[in-house]
């Protein structure tokens, strides 16, 4: 697989530092059920990388110590992880808002039918992704079949009260283009969910995330075998919105891969750029517990234009109108 991150590296991107922290990104591995082709992760079911319990058990300690409000999991499949109902019931014990980015098959996986139920008694926000809402485009990005099994999954949290009028179970989708292209207009865009979803399965959600893919992993190798890299980065330049700066992610969140060395973004850890800032040259989250983070610079390359072109694009969706 052609790699882009050679490519990445030399950037004028604009300086950007960190303000407060708020939110812990963690992976919990690369094991996925599914191998889909805009992953920016490689993950895949032939992963074996996973967190230990030792590093979930720093990673509570982080939260505790840092008085963090956010514990972002992701992967992979990050409830493949054999310790991840202990992660979250523990991380809801301190207090912290535990948010889940889940693959929906998952849930129909053999082994993982009570997941919902689960989900919903931990108060788990779920961010589920469905890269479109026709069954073609899934199925085309992520395999056969997969667009009914990720309905059959979403609409089992619909019934455990994800994504219903009143109810405090939060369901949040994830749009990603499966093409060199910007995403559409997220209102836009989730409207047309919304009623399509609706109208043929009778399933409801709360918001609609439209995020940029990034050049890099499976998808940059996509780009660059069908020399289609020059052009995108391009589009990215040229939608370069400066206003977008202000609310990246990466200004309030730091990302903690399986072994738990710690990054900007989970882009920067995909490409293995360690954050800066300390005295240590790969920071591992035990050498932060004790280190204010606030101003220090954060590591960029020219991947950084995909959160700033046009409407933004972070791991909670659009960061503005993009006008």
């Amino acid at each position: 697989m052609q790699d882009t991150r050679p490519l990445l590296l030399a950037t004028d991107f604009p300086s950007i530092k960190r303000g407060t922290l708020t939110t812990l990104q963690v992976n919990l591995g690369y094991l996925c059920n599914l191998s889909c082709t805009h992953c920016h992760v490689n993950a895949g079911p032939t992963r074996t990388e996973l967190m230990s319990l030792d590093t979930m058990e720093l990673v509570l300690a982080f939260l505790a110590e840092r008085n963090i409000q956010i514990l972002d999991m992701t992967g992979g499949s990050p409830e493949m992880n054999p310790h991840f109902k202990s992660l979250v019931t523990a991380a809801r014990a301190l207090g912290v808002t535990v948010m889940n980015r889940c693959n929906p098959t998952i849930l129909m996986e053999p082994g993982y039918e009570d997941l919902p139920e689960f989900f919903a008694d931990n108060e788990i926000v779920v961010v589920a992704s469905l890269p479109c809402y026709q069954e073609q485009n899934v199925d085309r990005q992520r395999g056969k079949g997969v667009y009914a099994d990720s309905i059959k999954g979403l609409l089992k949290l619909n019934h455990v009260g994800y994504g219903k009028p009143g109810s405090n179970l939060e369901l949040n989708l994830v749009y990603n283009p499966d093409e060199p292209m910007l995403p559409p207009d997220q209102a836009g865009l989730e409207r047309d969910y919304k009623q399509a979803l609706r109208q043929d399965h009778g399933l409801a959600f709360n918001q609609l995330f439209a995020l940029a893919n990034m050049p890099i992993s499976r998808f940059g190798a996509r780009l660059l075998a069908k020399n289609q890299y020059t052009d995108y980065m391009a589009l990215l330049r040229n939608a370069f919105m400066p206003h977008n700066l202000a609310t990246v992610m990466c200004r309030s969140l730091i990302s903690v891969d399986y072994q738990g060395f710690v990054y900007d973004c989970d882009f920067n850890q995909m490409l293995e750029l360690p954050l800066i800032g300390t005295d240590k040259p790969r920071p591992h989250l035990r050498d932060l517990l004790a280190v204010e983070l606030e101003g220090a610079p954060i590591v960029v390359g020219e991947h950084c234009y995909g959160c700033t072109a046009g409407q933004g694009s972070s791991c909670g969706g659009a960061l503005s109108g993009g006008d």
